[in-house]
């Protein structure tokens, strides 16, 4: 049987390791045991946070809307369903960020919602 070097390959994983891990605190950007387990958790993070992120700035958007509607003299949920029976499609997003920016359009929108004519079972 023929003998195999994998000095090269070997060097190749661990410099891809190192690479990864730096920035890393203490034995983590170090020791190439400790890094590579470091990574493997730091990217199971990474994708389930990708996820989190989309709710916790939708909570963030409700937070300020209900903030806003407040100011206006009405409550996050009347405002959406006023909006929704009024027939305006608009995501939380975009409401949102009139409430921070430009109150005049916001109030106009919880008018809009307010005077939304009311129908049986919606």
């Amino acid at each position: 049987m023929s003998r195999v070097k994998r000095g090269v390959i070997a060097l190749k994983k661990k410099r891809k390791i190192m690479k990864m891990a730096k920035g890393f605190r203490s034995v983590n950007h170090k020791r190439v045991k400790a890094a590579k387990e470091a990574i493997i958790h730091s990217m199971a993070y990474a994708y389930r946070d990708r996820r989190v992120k989309k709710r916790d700035f939708r909570a963030l958007w409700i937070v300020r809307i209900n903030a806003a509607a407040h100011e206006c003299g009405t409550t996050y949920s009347k405002l959406m369903h006023g909006l929704k029976q009024a027939g305006v499609v608009m995501n939380r997003k975009v409401l949102a960020d009139l409430a921070a920016t430009d109150i005049a359009s916001f109030k106009a929108l919880v008018e809009v919602a307010a005077n939304a004519p009311v129908t049986a079972g919606a």
